[in-house]
């Protein structure tokens, strides 16, 4: 029997909301997959997140405010010069010759010419700075993520970014600093500074903070690993 108008239009409206259930479980199936531990994590979340509301980011907005553009931006430099040791190492172990010699050169230009790095003076060079850690290296040589894990104090990872902080550790100064109050004071330091990069950032966040922190963590990661490129699956 032939449908009337309105029933096809209930018939259509039928399987639309049909295929939204769809698409909506599957997100949901890739969610938990992703995040099978999301009770314990959740409770390790609200322990951070409080500790950065009363404590963190309290110091961040006074180091904010209170510090002048040009010296944050040093300071911010000089770390991320630090940083560059660990990028250089990296590009070695993905096997990507290029890249390693652009941070060696960042490395070389920003530690003289740039004093220790507090400017930036590669960049300007058109040495854009790359941002690997042993996490990537896992996983562009094909490790899995494995489930997601909120880590007491360090915030969102994986099973895999969270192991990669290991070797990571020993691409920094902080080890091998003997002088404990200079070891400590460098890396608050290196905290409030990235925290107070941040709040502009955290802005941004909308909905379920935890998912939302979560999602763009995971998705962040696969980018990287991908060096940005997309792969299309049509």
């Amino acid at each position: 029997m032939p449908f009337s108008k309105g029933a096809w239009s209930t018939r259509i409206a039928g399987i639309a909301f049909g295929a939204m259930l769809t698409v909506a479980s599957t997100a949901v199936l890739a969610a938990s997959e992703d995040d099978p531990w999301e009770g314990v994590n959740r409770g390790i979340f609200r322990f951070n997140d409080t500790l950065d509301t009363y404590a963190l980011k309290p110091i961040a907005q006074g180091y904010d405010k209170i510090t002048p553009d040009f010296l944050q931006t040093g300071v911010s430099n000089v770390f991320r010069n630090i940083g560059d040791v660990g990028n250089l190492a990296n590009d070695v172990l993905q096997a990507k010759p290029y890249a390693a010699g652009v941070d060696t050169a960042r490395l070389l230009m920003n530690t003289t010419l740039g004093v220790l790095g507090i400017f930036d003076v590669a960049t300007h060079a058109g040495l854009t700075r790359n941002d690997e850690d042993f996490g990537q290296t896992l996983g562009y040589w094909g490790i899995g993520s494995g489930p997601y894990v909120v880590l007491p104090f360090l915030g969102p990872s994986t099973v895999r970014d969270g192991f990669g902080r290991i070797p990571d550790s020993y691409t920094s100064p902080y080890p091998y600093m003997g002088d404990v109050a200079a070891r400590n004071s460098a890396f608050a330091l290196s905290t409030v500074d990235t925290r107070a990069n941040l709040l502009d950032a955290e802005k941004m966040i909308t909905g379920d903070k935890y998912i939302f922190i979560r999602n763009a963590y995971l998705q962040s990661r696969e980018y990287k690993i991908k060096d940005g490129q997309v792969v299309d699956d049509f």
